[in-house]
């Protein structure tokens, strides 16, 4: 039951996407919000529900198109789930319009605006705009957003990695220049629209890597890392597509610092997350697997110490639509609005 009698007002835009689709599933069943604005600026006009016939019943709305003064006349707060190059050119006119706005792409996670032309291979967000963006791995910086007006939800390839490196970092047990990260993510994570990257004739029984050395989540996680040890960070990152619909595992090695034991580690990453409601850390011998946390928004992580190399390998583990997306950015409008962190969240796996 809402503690508050009446309910905070939402607006997804980019709802036709896997993005703005799992905000749906989960906004709709959140005690603190109702939605009031499904938007697609492709499909303004059309039932909800003829875009995802799952919705019938459920999400009987058309879709509005983009317009931030309509917006703002039925919503309080609003989810870009758009591409890149995309939101930066959005959030300047619904911040003008009073909304408050989570942005789930990457135009607002690369501080250097240099660096986010580079990588992303578009014209950086407004500096004004940029400069108040708040990084929202709630994790690590849930305090930072609270009240704020723009958080920019973290990638779905720099959660898992993040969440599987920062305790060691920043405790100084992992050297900050021998990380090398191999990420794996399902086909989900290339969006709804038609390509080769996700066609299943290319997908099935397949098993392949794509941007070596060149992903634009390379920055993300150097910068947030960086920060945490106190010095420039650089990793070695490779991502690959695996044939199945959800999940992402980052897995990932690097040399330790100091005669600690695994047990340690476990511990280490315990206390670190101690109250934190959606890190998960597993038993010694025990590693997890993405069917472990699909549908859900939790984050579970394993590890193993390898005594002979001095090298520690880390497993971390989400559904990259909810904890890397939509899950992470209701988490970031909980704690930008004073909730409880887990409201709305606290979903099971889906299992088997």
């Amino acid at each position: 039951m809402s503690v508050n009698p009446v309910k905070t007002k939402v607006a997804i835009v980019g709802s036709t996407g896997y993005g703005g689709v799992e905000l749906i599933r989960f906004l709709h069943q959140h005690p603190e919000v109702k939605i009031t604005s499904v938007i697609s600026a492709s499909s303004s006009g059309k039932p909800m529900s003829d875009q995802f016939p799952h919705l019938i019943g459920v999400m009987d709305m058309d879709l509005d198109g983009v317009d931030a003064a309509e917006t703002a006349q039925k919503a309080d707060i609003v989810f870009l789930a758009t591409p890149s190059g995309v939101s930066s050119k959005l959030v300047p006119q619904y911040l003008e319009a009073g909304l408050k706005v989570i942005d789930l792409s990457g135009d607002y996670r690369i501080k250097d605006s240099s660096t986010y032309e580079e990588w992303y291979k578009h014209d950086a967000p407004d500096a004004a705009s940029l400069e108040e963006a708040v990084y929202g791995l709630c994790e690590l910086k849930g305090n930072d957003v609270h009240g704020k007006r723009l958080i920019s939800n973290p990638g779905c390839y720099p959660t898992a990695t993040l969440l599987g490196l920062l305790p060691g970092v920043e405790a100084g047990w992992l050297t900050t220049d021998s990380i090398i990260i191999d990420a794996k993510s399902g086909v989900s994570g290339a969006g709804r629209g038609t390509s080769l990257t996700s066609h299943y004739a290319e997908m099935n029984e397949n098993f392949k890597a794509y941007k070596v050395n060149k992903h634009q989540h390379i920055p993300e996680i150097e910068q947030v890392l960086g920060a945490a040890a106190g010095k420039p960070v650089t990793v070695t990152f490779t991502t690959h597509l695996v044939p199945m619909t959800r999940g992402i595992m980052s897995t990932m090695y690097g040399s330790t610092s100091g005669n600690h034991s695994e047990e340690e580690w476990i511990e280490l990453y315990r206390e670190y997350y101690r109250d934190r409601p959606f890190v998960r850390i597993r038993k010694q011998g025990q590693w997890p697997s993405t069917k472990e946390v699909a549908g859900s928004n939790y984050c579970d992580i394993g590890f193993a110490l390898d005594a002979r190399t001095g090298r520690i390998t880390i497993i971390a583990v989400i559904d990259n639509l909810v904890k890397g997306a939509a899950g992470q950015a209701i988490q970031n409008m909980n704690r930008m609005m004073g909730w409880a962190e887990n409201t709305g969240l606290s979903m099971l796996p889906v299992y088997p």
